[in-house]
């Protein structure tokens, strides 16, 4: 049975959807995406696409950042993500991936004159990072992109050259994944997922003005966290804080709740996934599933 895939304005199978050779996002790396996770909840035989309206809300601000002119509505992208993962008829986790990418055939960097296309797949997806072990993180030598440069706050293709280099060099040398630091040497997040410390009982986490994706996962730990009488302080961290805190965690679609036991080669509190990081993992993985009554308005169910 063929997967299909939103391209165009309609859904077509898998293996014809295809993109020609001189496109513009291929060459420069000019275009914008989301990744969206869809939980399947065996007792309900359900799925659940989390958070859905929140990502495509995001999406259209990335476009704004990148001239590009959003095709549908918010309502409308989570219809179309909503009937592909129906027509993919899921039965386990998945992903999905929508994307706007700038579709002219030339060479050549310009936005203008550079029409905007619009695709969305689905792929099943579990876990792809163990994250019950507890991560070894080292502090990348590579820099996070500014603001500046390739905002971080837009989720732009070309910028993930950028968390390739940490994750593959942090891998190379030993360590699960890396911590990236501002040109000023401010702790930023990981390669590709957001940070959380804890300190003192509290959560710590980064402005988002420090160069940093405003993440969906993000924003819903710190909603969690505070429901659960967890204080959340977000300042600037510097790299030596990394070192003094008792737990810390990353946090992304991908990521979900990821605790890391040591940074830099140093042990963080006795070493173990800590209590916290595990509540908040916990919690975060039955909201996702549509478990907590609470917390359901975040699901999207795919099957009536």
């Amino acid at each position: 049975m063929s997967e299909f895939v939103y391209m165009n304005g309609e859904y077509i199978e898998k293996e014809k959807a295809t993109i020609p050779v001189m496109t513009h996002a291929f060459l420069y790396g000019t275009s914008i995406f989301e990744g969206i996770r869809a939980y399947y909840n065996e007792e309900e035989n359900q799925l659940y696409a989390f958070r859905v309206p929140e990502h495509f809300e995001r999406l259209v601000k990335s476009a704004r950042i990148m001239h590009m002119v959003p095709t549908n509505t918010i309502d409308e992208y989570c219809e179309i993500t909503k009937t592909l993962l129906r027509k993919n008829n899921y039965r386990q986790n998945t992903y999905a991936r929508p994307t706007h990418y700038k579709a002219a055939q030339r060479v050549g960097t310009s936005f203008l004159k550079n029409p905007d296309a619009f695709l969305i797949f689905t792929v099943p997806m579990e876990d792809y990072i163990d994250t019950q072990k507890g991560l070894k993180i080292c502090v990348s030598s590579w820099r996070r992109t500014s603001d500046n440069a390739i905002p971080p706050r837009a989720k732009v293709g070309g910028a993930y050259a950028n968390c390739a280099l940490v994750s593959t060099d942090a891998r190379l040398a030993g360590f699960d994944d890396a911590i990236t630091l501002s040109e000023d040497g401010r702790v930023t997040e990981g390669s590709a997922m957001n940070l959380f410390l804890v300190m003192d009982g509290k959560l710590v986490t980064t402005l988002a003005t420090d160069n940093i994706l405003q993440g969906i996962t993000r924003d819903t730990i710190i909603k969690l966290a505070r429901d659960l009488d967890l204080e959340v302080e977000t300042r600037v961290i510097d790299r030596t804080e990394l070192y003094l805190a008792d737990e810390a965690f990353f946090c992304g679609t991908g990521a979900q709740v990821s605790p890391i036991t040591s940074i830099d080669s140093r042990p963080l509190g006795d070493g173990n996934v800590g209590p916290i990081s595990t509540k908040l993992q916990n919690l975060y993985l039955d909201v996702v599933k549509g478990r907590v009554p609470q917390y359901k308005k975040w699901c999207m169910p795919i099957y009536d």
